[in-house]
């Protein structure tokens, strides 16, 4: 334990940061037609060797190159070769001890990672790949959380056998449900339901799955390479190039189909501690506390040092690199709570210079299992920090989620709309995304709706189904479904929600999941047609919430579109005003989670019906509102004051 205390003290110095801090973005491989040239940062090794290889697993190098050493750390090699597809690992003297490493920068790799790949990136482009780009801006932005084998594991899905699972499932056009040329799976069936960014569960390459084993699943929240697809997703995980263009075909054929890709990322830990990381420099990429023992607030064993200047260069650097390369439209953030604030500022400002102010989607976790033994004072990117973070960073909103459904982590406690008392101060907080100060006692420095992600299920815990059917009757699951989907849909903030919630997705109850069989995560398609009534109910909800733009403006001071905010025991309603572009100058709600029928009191002025318990497409009916109006039991009522025809 000495040793990382002492690690610790010499990584802050003024001798290690005068002397070892690297400025250059090279570091890795660079491969093109004029040559190779490797960079490893490895300040204090001894020597360094580039071993050379003819395949990405077993046999011997072929070659072995001392590489020079640089300033600030790095060792170096040019060769005059084009050494694409070439493998390589390196052998790092320290200390009178050897050790094997991988390149913690590599862009490719062999199958399960072990072993590196230069590569010349140019060549793994599709054909049409330049001219990919991110779909035009809808009015509002849903995004829809996805696996890429959950996605199209299930023969049901009608996706060919051999791309099952796999990243060029996605490239199939026109799926239907079991090949019946009607229903249709896939892409087009989460176009037809109007979503308009996926966000996909991890996809760099993790090491929690034998990647020349297809009957393996893991969720993926376990990095090994963190700037290199996963291999258990390619058809051929061992040609490191396969990876490379079959994630590509996979967003650009995203991307046709009109939507914007987001990447599930995690910064905050590692697989192992044994990492490509530890063995280029101990303990300089791990936080550790004063008395040399390992932080673990990712309950996953290690927690990353972001505050690091090299560290901090590292993750900045991976996250530009997979929106240049892989044209990646956002990014959601593992145990964001575990990052630090000024990189997470940092990342948004350098993607803003890039691609423009708030073009690029960032939003995380905004917690973390436990305390993390941050360093140099730098402040978390968790909830209480979240006035230190730029309006356009993003942080799932559990307060919203759990006043809704109930707690994620206690299975049988009820919110909201499964007969929770007490929970409707919360719900109108919720309505205006924490954002209305007099509504806002929990959730404080909230700087606007752009700071909220609005949603009732992830992948983590329960579906929403399943913690429905936990805490309420049989027969009312469906009803709550409606209304919680209801609920989310009408408050202001990103909306999300877990793929397959929208047919009453089921896990069995289980609410942790992440190593368990397909069987039990893959998206059952048969269910999307058994609960079409569910799966409509969605399509109206999300069509209907990209008219009301009271609710879809997301700056500072748009919590002053929502007015007439009231509440009694278990029945919550409030006012939402729009600007002269909408179809109705104002949208009255109305949430009853009740078990009995609720009469609405006269109305001022000209409403029309746009979506009650059981049809959210009503808008598209012209159904005048007539007195007596009653809200249905455990359903929500949406009314539309007609525009008054300007003369």
């Amino acid at each position: 334990m000495e040793n990382i205390i002492e690690l610790k003290k010499y990584y802050s110095s003024k001798e290690f940061l005068e002397n070892y801090i690297y400025e250059g973005n090279d570091l890795g491989v660079e491969c093109n037609e004029n040559g190779t040239t490797f960079k490893l940062w490895s300040p204090g090794a001894k020597s360094v060797l580039l071993n050379l290889y003819e395949a990405g697993d077993g046999c011997k190098a072929y070659e072995q190159i001392p590489m020079e050493k640089e300033d600030k750390g790095v060792w170096s090699y040019h060769s005059d070769k084009e050494l694409h597809k070439v493998y390589y690992d390196y052998l790092i003297k320290r200390d009178s001890k050897e050790v094997l490493n991988a390149d913690p920068y590599a862009k490719a790799s062999g199958v399960n990672g072990i072993r590196s790949m230069a590569v010349n990136l140019k060549k793994t482009d599709p054909k049409g790949w330049e001219n990919d780009k991110t779909p035009q801006k809808d009015k509002e932005r849903v995004v829809y959380e996805l696996h890429v084998k959950e996605f199209s594991f299930d023969k049901s899905g009608g996706f060919p056998l051999e791309y099952r699972g796999k990243y060029k499932a996605f490239t199939c056009k026109h799926t239907t449900l079991n090949n019946d040329g009607i229903h249709p799976t896939g892409l087009d069936y989460l176009k037809e339901l109007g979503v308009t960014h996926i966000q996909i569960m991890p996809m760099y390459d993790y090491g929690s799955v034998d990647e020349t084993k297809d009957s393996e699943f893991n969720w993926g929240y376990d990095p090994v390479n963190y700037n290199v697809p996963e291999g258990s997703y390619a058809t051929d995980a061992f040609h490191g190039e396969v990876r490379i263009t079959e994630m590509k075909e996979m967003i650009q054929s995203i991307h046709e189909a009109g939507f914007g890709v987001i990447m599930d990322v995690v910064y905050n830990h590692t697989y192992s501690l044994d990492s490509w990381f530890q063995r280029t420099l101990p303990w300089y990429f791990y936080r550790a506390f004063s008395d040399g023992k390992v932080s673990d607030g990712s309950a996953c064993g290690n927690d990353v040092a972001s505050e690091r200047a090299m560290c901090s260069k590292y993750i900045l650097e991976s996250v530009l690199y997979w929106a240049r390369e892989y044209h990646i439209d956002g990014f959601r953030f593992d145990l964001m709570g575990l990052l630090d604030t000024d990189l997470m500022n940092n990342i948004r400002k350098e993607l803003d210079i890039i691609y423009g102010k708030g073009e690029k989607i960032i939003y995380g976790e905004p917690w973390s299992a436990t305390d993390t033994a941050i360093e140099y004072n730098k402040k978390v990117a968790n909830k209480d920090n979240i006035a230190l973070l730029d309006e356009n960073i993003g942080a799932f909103c559990d307060n919203t989620r759990d006043s809704i459904k109930g707690s994620a982590l206690r299975p049988k406690e009820a919110g909201f709309v499964n007969g929770g008392m007490e929970k409707e101060d919360d719900i109108l907080s919720s309505v205006s995304a924490w954002c209305d100060p007099k509504y806002n006692k929990e959730f404080e420095g909230v700087k606007a709706p752009s700071q909220i992600v609005s949603y009732v299920s992830a992948h983590d815990n329960q579906t929403l189904w399943d913690k429905l059917s936990d805490t309420a009757g049989k027969d009312e699951v469906m009803r709550l479904n409606k209304l919680a989907a209801a609920i989310y849909m009408t408050c202001q903030g990103t909306l999300f929600f877990l793929s397959g919630e929208e047919f009453g997705r089921t896990k069995g109850g289980l609410d942790n999941t992440y190593n368990m069989p397909i069987s039990v995560n893959k998206l059952d398609w048969e269910l999307a047609y058994k609960n079409t009534d569910l799966v409509d109910y969605y399509k109206g909800l999300i069509a209907l919430r990209k008219e009301i733009s009271g609710l879809c403006d997301k700056s500072k001071n748009s919590y002053k579109h929502i007015t007439d905010m009231w509440k009694q025991k278990q029945v919550v309603g409030f006012s939402v005003n729009n600007d002269k572009d909408s179809l109705w100058s104002q949208v009255k709600v109305i949430y009853n989670a009740s078990k009995k029928d609720f009469e609405v009191e006269s109305l001022d002025g000209d409403f029309e019906v746009l979506c009650d318990g059981n049809n959210s497409m009503l808008w598209k009916k012209n159904i005048t509102a007539k007195a007596p109006i009653k809200v249905g039991k455990q359903s929500v009522l949406i009314l539309g004051k007609k525009r008054i025809e300007e003369i």
